[in-house]
């Protein structure tokens, strides 16, 4: 098992001319592009990044979304963008076709064609063994495996998401389909965080986002990873990309990139990671950077 960073050193500052260099946009969603909501479902980008990020797209760079939405709630935000490449689910799913896609074909209901997806994940079975062990130990976590955009979790999933499809599960291998699981989404209370460490296998990595949701993902599964695949089809090298984060899960994808840039708002441990810092999600820092460098 290994877990996101909390803590990394702090980076000496990019210089302005190394972006110059750049030909491959990459940006989060949550905390990062979108303005805050009242509600999750309420977060919202604005028309002055879509036009910001179409004239950096006309002007020739590469654009890709790096989000922990599954495809239901990220799906709309890749369709007002021109996005080149989208990962989802933290890295679960790589769509190298966003063009061409749409729920059915993301969530596996008709086929894709060779190279259009990447899906990176561990069988349901597995998924249900592990989801059985922690409840042995922990008989009220709440707890969930997501896989092609259905969440079966023992909670009802409308607490956190009003719009998640889900359905109420025991975790055994006859209730869940057989197939390839993105993630187990784990919501501990603090008295259950100390035990919940000592009982992830070794074979998955833990992802925590915004402090609240840990996520149990294959250890290929990640913004990192994906990073690089998308470098690898479209022939850029990591010191060819901008990424853009808030949460301690975009850090390893971050320090990946040639620069990476924080925005004002972003996780303490962001901030002191990353090559630059732009203001706040919710004054289009990511806009108002790709403007004064990009533009």
């Amino acid at each position: 098992m290994s877990m996101t960073p909390t803590n990394t050193p702090s980076v000496t500052s990019t210089p302005a001319s190394r972006a110059d260099h750049i030909r491959l946009v990459v940006a989060d969603l949550d905390g990062t592009l979108l303005h805050d909501g009242a509600t999750f479902e309420e977060r919202f980008i604005t028309q002055q990044s879509i036009d910001t990020i179409q004239r950096v797209h006309d002007a020739g760079y590469r654009f890709a979304i790096a989000t922990a939405r599954p495809v239901s709630t990220g799906l709309a935000f890749a369709q007002k963008l021109p996005a080149d490449a989208v990962i989802y689910l933290n890295g679960a799913l790589i769509d190298f076709d966003p063009t061409h896609s749409d729920f059915e074909l993301l969530t596996g209901a008709k086929p894709a064609a060779e190279g259009h997806l990447v899906k990176i994940g561990f069988a349901s079975t597995r998924a249900c063994e592990v989801c059985r062990m922690f409840l042995a130990e922990m008989p009220t976590l709440k707890i969930g495996i997501v896989m092609d955009d259905v969440r079966y979790t023992n909670f009802d999933v409308s607490v956190y998401w009003k719009t998640q499809t889900w359905r109420y599960t025991d975790f055994s291998d006859s209730d869940i389909p057989a197939g390839l699981a993105d993630k187990i989404t784990i919501f501990p209370d603090e008295a259950q965080w100390k035990r919940l460490e000592t009982l992830v296998p070794d074979d998955f990595d833990v992802h925590i986002s915004e402090g609240t949701m840990w996520m149990l993902m294959s250890p290929q599964a990640n913004k990192e990873h994906a990073l690089r695949m998308v470098c690898d089809r479209f022939g850029v090298s990591l010191d060819q990309t901008v990424t853009f984060g808030d949460d301690t899960i975009d850090i390893a994808m971050m320090q990946e990139s040639g620069c990476s840039v924080a925005v004002a708002n972003a996780n303490p441990a962001v901030l002191d990671i990353a090559s630059e810092i732009c203001t706040s999600n919710n004054d289009d820092g990511v806009a108002r950077w790709l403007e004064e460098h990009l533009l």
